[in-house]
């Protein structure tokens, strides 16, 4: 069998002056191409490097704006940081990540690339600079990561939010529609010089700061507006947008903001113990590839005790799985018994995942703004057991009934399994608030890039592109025999 050859990666340590180490570690490659063949050996050393190596994240703000219910993304300074994560098994989209990538580095030089580690191997030896990654997803990229972008559908968006899933804030996402459906997806990836652009330089030519009260809802009691001056760098240091010529979006300009509501969730056993351990993704990521040196999980992290609640974005599925007889469940609102659910299973979705799973059961279609949780029995027994749409802030209560004659059920978080429940067990489901933020702005929710007509992007009516996915993707009410557009 050929060996694959071994490639020597170098990793630097933050604040150290000692020899890089090196160490061998076997990587897959690309097939070469025209578009990224292997560069000489005059060119610098392609790396993959530790993102402990990294500075910390820059925190956005999020502000309103009168007469739109979508938020404006404000940076304090340049992002520093960006994540990519391209899909999976798609060779035509691992190209497009290469090409992005290689704009990204030649037009903001300030920039540091991470991708997930079997992605990072795959790819480095096609960029001429270094790219970054960690085997401990969950635990080290959070406090790293200023902006995600996905080149996919919308399991690449689930992918991306899952990493963030032990988090309170979670960073700008920029998705690319490169999927199969993507619903959730705003952008065509022809366009990435100009969302990029966006993206990078909000707040780069001053930050109207309002009075703001409420997320998407605001508005202002009047026209005034104090203008704040960008970030000043120190004499004779040029600050991070000051070296991107021709890209000032202007001082009232600004990439428009979505957030998306999300669900705590939470497992427990019978006697109260705080199960969520099991909900949980696996902290490490491809251990086989993990980088030399490498720092170890902190045994003080959130992830060596049980987190308070784990966060989704598109559902929570209950279901029986393997077993003949359908799940029983009993079902609580705020502690009030509401029934004794009889069926393949529940799901308790976000209105963002309401087009997805909850839709296909027969649930309702909600846009994401609603602040709500809904709740969709799957093939239930009892025709009367419609579904139903809640209040954000209420409580629900899932509790595996003694009926089941000792059958667990199985959970799975945004699509992957996670998890079975035995009797006794219960799991507790409330919305995720979005809060204001110390400083300003808002915390909470995931924030997606919209993508607004470029003819108009100021003029104040609201376009999220939520009603033209439901008519272009999702065919919403064409007639039979009718072809999309009426003709």
């Amino acid at each position: 069998m050929h060996r694959i050859p071994a490639l020597r990666v170098r990793l630097s340590r933050a604040g150290s002056l000692a020899s890089p180490i090196t160490a061998s570690i076997p990587c897959k490659r690309l097939p070469t191409s025209a578009s990224h063949r292997s560069f000489s050996s005059t060119t610098t050393r392609p790396e993959v490097l530790d993102v402990s190596t990294l500075p910390d994240r820059v925190v956005p703000k999020y502000e309103d704006k009168p007469k739109t219910h979508l938020l404006s993304l404000k940076w304090p300074r340049p992002p520093q940081n960006v994540l990519i994560i391209p899909k999976q098994c798609a060779p035509h989209v691992t190209a497009a990540a290469i090409s992005l990538a290689k704009y990204l580095h030649g037009n903001y030089p300030n920039l540091n690339l991470i991708f997930e580690p079997r992605v990072a191997y795959d790819i480095h030896e096609s960029l001429p600079f270094p790219v970054y990654t960690t085997h401990y997803l969950t635990a080290h990229l959070p406090p790293k990561v200023d902006v995600v972008t996905t080149l996919g559908g919308d399991g690449t968006i689930l992918r991306a939010a899952s990493l963030f899933g032990l988090q309170e804030s979670v960073p700008p996402i920029l998705a690319f529609s490169m999927g199969t459906l993507g619903f959730l997806g705003e952008w065509k990836f022809e366009e990435y010089k100009r969302a990029w652009r966006e993206v990078y330089m909000s707040g780069s030519g001053g930050v109207s700061v309002e009075d703001l009260q409420g997320p998407h809802t605001q508005t202002a009691a009047s026209e005034r507006s104090t203008e704040v001056p960008p970030p000043v760098a120190p004499a004779g240091e040029p600050s991070g947008w000051d070296t991107i010529r021709g890209q000032s979006l202007g001082a009232h300009r600004a990439s428009k903001m979505l957030l998306r509501h999300r669900l705590k969730v939470g497992l427990y056993g019978a006697d109260g113990e705080n199960l969520n351990r099991m909900l949980m993704p696996a902290p490490c990521t491809d251990p086989d590839l993990r980088l030399p040196g490498s720092p170890e999980l902190d045994p003080e992290s959130e992830l060596a005790a049980p987190p308070k609640s784990i966060h989704v974005i598109n559902e929570l599925l209950i279901h029986r799985g393997p077993h003949p007889h359908l799940a029983i469940m009993d079902i609580y609102l705020n502690n009030h018994f509401l029934t004794e659910a009889v069926a393949d299973g529940i799901i308790a979705s976000t209105p963002t995942g309401s087009t997805a799973y909850s839709l296909s059961a027969g649930g309702s279609i909600v846009h994401p703004l609603v602040k709500s949780i809904l709740i969709t029995p799957i093939c239930p027994r009892s025709l009367s057991f419609r579904p139903l749409v809640v209040p954000l802030n209420t409580k629900v209560s899932l509790r595996l009934s003694e009926r089941n004659r000792g059958r667990d059920v199985e959970i799975s978080v945004d699509g992957k399994r996670r998890a079975g429940v035995t009797v006794g067990m219960e799991i507790r489901i409330e919305g995720e608030a979005i809060v204001p933020a110390a400083g300003g702005g808002w915390t909470g929710g995931v924030p997606c890039v919209i993508r607004v007509p470029s003819k108009e992007p100021d003029s104040g009516v609201d376009d999220d592109g939520w009603v033209g996915g439901l008519n272009g993707l999702l065919k919403f009410n064409y007639p039979f025999g009718e072809a999309p557009g009426g003709s």
